[in-house]
């Protein structure tokens, strides 16, 4: 899609000044996200921030015994790189393209001059850091305190937000590895919401037929951190 092409798809771009956005534009690198693709692994030196557009990317954190747990998604409303102008260099989690796209991506050593040197910019990120910490917050609190069904509302709303449509392709195992649970689990959630009307599910494809009926059976969660993002990032893009 030519859409796709344009990098003001990515609501952080879009917000930036006009100034700061024509001096990055020959600098944006249009970059495919295939499905499963690992943009940055725990520990390494990020090279480059990544700016999805029509990608969504999971945040990550695998266990020594070969687990993992999505602490955050970014979509087109983010950035991925938040260590590069927070003074990190690297984290600990992984970037793993769990809904094909694409997107661009940003050379760090612009995005930290940026980030020294204009203010406007220091602060959309700062807010974006800060949404983004809520986020992983309240994942941890969900992932603890609320039942399985739940969970999977927050999950495929989450998503929602980030896509264009209402159809998923994520396979049930997929699923499983972000929330940390058994695939078991996330069957009987699945079959659940389908039984109620909520979603349609078939070899990988999850459509929702009902988003206000996963609003009313999910858990505080989704509210919460909609609602921090709207607060911090919604005045902001909009000017």
């Amino acid at each position: 899609m030519a859409e796709a092409s344009d990098p003001r798809m990515n609501k952080l771009l879009a917000a930036l000044p006009s100034a700061v956005f024509q001096r990055w534009l020959p600098q944006l690198e249009r970059v495919e996200m295939p499905l499963g693709q690992a943009l940055y692994e725990p520990g390494t030196t990020l090279s480059h921030a990544y700016f999805p557009t029509t990608a969504i990317v999971s945040l990550l954190y695998a266990t020594e015994d070969g687990g993992s747990n999505e602490i955050a998604v970014v979509g087109n409303e983010g950035i991925l790189g938040v260590p590069l102008f927070m003074g990190g260099g690297s984290t600990p989690s992984r970037g793993v393209v769990q809904s094909a796209g694409v997107g661009f991506r940003l050379k760090a050593q612009t995005l930290r001059e940026e980030f020294t040197n204009s203010a406007a910019v220091m602060r959309l990120l700062l807010l974006y850091t800060q949404a983004l910490i809520t986020q992983m917050t309240q994942t941890a609190v969900c992932n603890r305190h609320h039942v399985l069904e739940q969970q999977m509302c927050r999950w495929l709303l989450m998503r929602l937000d980030r896509l264009q449509g209402d159809e998923l392709v994520m396979t049930q195992g997929l699923i499983a590895s972000m929330i940390g649970v058994r695939r078991e689990g996330v069957t009987e959630a699945a079959l659940k919401l389908q039984s109620a009307g909520l979603i349609a599910y078939s070899r990988g494809h999850i459509t929702v037929l009902d988003r206000a009926g996963l609003e009313q059976r999910t858990c505080e969660c989704y509210a919460v951190v909609k609602q921090e993002y709207d607060r911090l990032l919604l005045k902001t893009l909009a000017i």
